[in-house]
């Protein structure tokens, strides 16, 4: 079937004579009584091109844009459908002029190339039948093959561009902080499939081999490169992808492949292609960050078998670049030019995603989850990258270009206030001194303290190493980063949260079950109590890595008195068995509870009697308290944090750690908000941990305020009924702070 398909696109005749004989060939093989090709045209619409059983005369005529009916659907999604009963679909929309309303059962699968649906490719029966696995394989390969002839221009009025050449703004998820500006270049490969039907499928399967070793020793040369050599957390990684590559079951599929016909370059895209559709739908992020590396793999070893291929199917655009993926794998990010790669803007990808790992150690903005970027921006096209706003502007006027590069200006000059501020101390002018300390989960993130002024780490995230490996990391290795954590803060405090995994931060050491509301499941300090030894053993790693330093623990989601005295009752096992041992003690040891629970506020004052320190997970504590999840569009910024009933609830915590003596410390997103900061200081709060970028706004922003005068003044704002006082207290700040809130922006909660 493969080769009469090829003799017939070789073929004499007109584009459209044979794409009518292709219909009929595809018809007549897999026994269709409908066989139709629609192709994509400017402005993401559909046009029915070619069809053998539908009316002849909807050809050309019949149009829908993408997510329109289950064709448009199928181009949107750019995933396969196969159903026995259409017309029962939601997504099902009727087509008077096709005729094709006696027929039930449709399979359609997207005709891609490059990253990019150029069309469907649809069969139709008039009998309710369930289409086969091998069916839907069959299908989607024939539609590799006419990707290369619609996505080569070979068609009648064909129209494959991007976008319409208007500017446009995509608002994404920030993965990683930063501002950017550069032109676009794509990171598809340019790899064309000039042979998708093998004549040896012997000799292919040579050619795969050769090309496997070729690339494994590359990868080898890569990841032992001298940008990544210092250790950390993008290591395990790497190390990670490196096992990725030599997998032996995406292999097989390949070799399968080969032995069906394939060419070995159209095998690995076959199989590239359908482990993307079977996992579009999964929500998983650690298997969504699999496929991302397998297809990095699959991409690299399909640059090997076409040696002429490059890194980017366009022509390298002159300047600064801003990379272009719908995903990217953590390697691949080092194939560029550091000195001209200034930015990433993602269709996928995370916080957690390994690329994300990999770009903040090399301190690059990304964002990522960018609906239609790929559809949307041309090779060379200008863009912006707002790291911080999470949002990318798509070939942005003058006007637009002039204002981003002031306010890259102003970025600079601010940076340059920050710095002269970072030796000094955030007293503000009654006074009042606050602790500013800063949240890190990478080693790289720890040497930046000196550099923005921060007195330590108030929150140490210990599970970034959990997430990114296989196997759940031992004792030994454990200890060796918590001491080059403790190490590389030269003597300030370094607070360690205890494993916090579980939610959307799922452990592929280990089974996670599928849970309704993952956020309020098992996570963080409840798996710890019920798998003790992996709370014990991190507490171990913990103990040894202080050796003789001041040990700072702190354990998360607790939501019971009881819970906090099972977990430090594990702590002082592990000092026992220490003490045993020989293994030098900590000079000290303080324990802490993370409050981010509602019910724990209202036993809180029993839980400072207890505990060495209390630290307030703002993040976590508002959405609980509001029942809204932070991560959903709707309700995300619904209730704010400048709520009077939030403030009353901060107020109780940081009074109940007055109360028993003990300090308090705020390490959400919360703190570091230079306006949400001086509310914090004036509740009372002397200590707030935040991201490294926050330090110098909030220390600028204490410095230059009375805190007791606010005090006062929010004391006032807690007993009103309104939902929100942030208006008030922007205003307060305007007119009792006008040098400062003149040099830094007034604040929002999107800042």
């Amino acid at each position: 079937m493969l080769r009469h398909l090829r003799d017939v696109m070789a073929g004499s005749g007109t584009p459209q004579e044979r794409l009518d004989s292709i219909v009929k060939v595809i018809a007549g093989a897999l026994g269709a009584e409908v066989c139709s090709i629609y192709v994509r045209r400017t402005g993401n619409v559909l046009e029915l091109c070619a069809t053998e059983g539908l009316n002849r005369e909807a050809v050309y005529r019949t149009r829908m844009k993408f997510g329109e009916g289950l064709v448009g659907h199928i181009a949107e999604t750019g995933r396969p459908i196969a159903l026995a009963e259409a017309q029962t679909h939601p997504k099902f929309a009727y087509f008077p002029e096709t005729g094709e309303e006696v027929y039930h059962s449709l399979m359609g699968v997207p005709i891609r190339r490059s990253e990019r649906v150029h069309g469907v490719l649809v069969i139709q029966h008039t009998d309710k039948r369930q289409y086969t696995e091998e069916e839907a394989e069959s299908l989607e390969t024939l539609a590799m093959v006419l990707a290369e002839m619609i996505s080569g221009g070979d068609m009648p009025g064909s129209a494959t561009g991007r976008g319409d050449g208007t500017p446009l703004r995509i608002a994404g998820t920030r993965i990683s902080s930063g501002l950017a500006i550069g032109r676009a270049r794509l990171h598809r490969p340019r790899i064309v499939i000039r042979r998708v039907v093998a004549e040896d499928p012997e000799d292919e399967a040579h050619r795969l081999d050769t090309a496997l070793s070729a690339m494994h020793q590359s990868l080898d040369r890569l990841l032992d490169s001298d940008a990544l050599a210092a250790a950390g957390e993008h290591r395990d990684v790497l190390e990670t992808y490196r096992i990725i590559a030599s997998d032996a079951g995406w292999i097989g599929r390949i070799r399968e492949a080969i032995v069906g016909g394939l060419t070995a370059e159209a095998a690995v895209q076959r199989v590239r292609d359908d482990t993307r559709a079977r996992m579009a739908g999964v929500e998983d992020p650690y298997i969504r960050e699999r496929l991302a590396d397998f297809e990095d793999v699959a991409l690299r070893l399909m640059q090997h078998l076409s040696p002429e291929s490059t890194p980017g199917d366009e022509a390298e655009p002159e300047g600064d670049w801003i990379l272009i993926a719908r995903s990217l794998g953590p390697a691949e990010i080092l194939d560029y030019d550091q000195s001209r790669l200034k930015g990433l803007a993602l269709e996928e990808g995370s916080a957690t995603a390994h690329v994300a790992i990999v770009a903040r150690a090399l301190d690059i903005p990304v964002v990522g989850r960018l609906a239609n970027l790929l559809g949307e921006v041309e090779p060379g096209d200008p863009l912006i990258v707002d790291g911080d706003h999470a949002q990318v502007f798509v070939r942005p006027g003058e006007d637009a270009r002039a204002m981003f590069r002031a306010n890259v200006a102003a970025r600079a000059e601010q940076r340059a206030r920050y710095a002269r501020l970072r030796d000094r101390p955030a007293v503000s002018t009654d006074g009042v001194r606050i602790n500013l300390l800063m949240n890190a989960g990478l080693l790289v993130d720890v040497t930046q303290m000196a550099a923005v002024g921060a007195e330590g780490i108030g929150l140490y995230r210990t599970e970034i190493p959990f997430l990114v490996r296989r196997e759940y990391p031992d004792v030994d290795a454990q200890t060796l980063l918590y001491r080059r954590v403790l190490s590389a803060a030269e003597g300030r405090p370094v607070t360690f949260r205890t494993l916090d995994a579980g939610g959307d931060k799922r452990l592929p050491s280990f089974e996670h079950e599928p849970e309704e509301n993952p956020a309020l499941g098992w996570r963080a300090l409840r798996i710890g109590l019920d798998r003790p030894s992996l709370l014990r053993q991190q507490m171990r790693a913990l103990i040894r890595a202080a050796d003789g330093r001041p040990l700072r623990v702190m354990v998360p989601m607790v939501t019971t008195v009881d819970e906090f005295r099972a977990a430090r009752s594990l702590l002082d096992l592990e000092l026992e068995r220490a003490r045993a041992r020989g293994v030098p003690e900590p000079e000290t040891v303080a324990v802490g509870a993370m409050v981010e629970v509602p019910a724990l506020v209202l036993a809180i004052e029993a839980l400072a009697r207890e505990a060495d320190f209390l630290s307030v997970g703002s993040n976590d504590l508002h959405q609980f308290l509001y029942a809204a999840d932070r991560g959903g569009e709707r309700v995300a910024n619904r209730y704010d944090t400048l709520d009077p009933v939030f403030l009353q609830v901060l107020r109780r915590i940081v009074a109940a750690g007055a109360a028993a003596g003990i300090p308090v410390t705020l390490c959400g997103e919360m703190a570091g908000r230079p306006l949400e900061a001086l509310v914090l200081a004036a509740l009372g709060y002397r200590a707030m941990s935040m991201s490294p970028a926050s330090v110098g706004p909030v220390k600028e922003a204490i410095i230059s305020s009375n805190i007791n005068d606010l005090r006062q003044y929010v004391e006032y704002l807690t007993k009103l009924s309104a939902s929100s006082v942030r208006n008030r207290l922007q205003n307060y700040v305007r007119e009792r702070l006008c040098d400062w809130s003149d040099n830094h922006a007034t604040d929002t909660r999107d800042d």
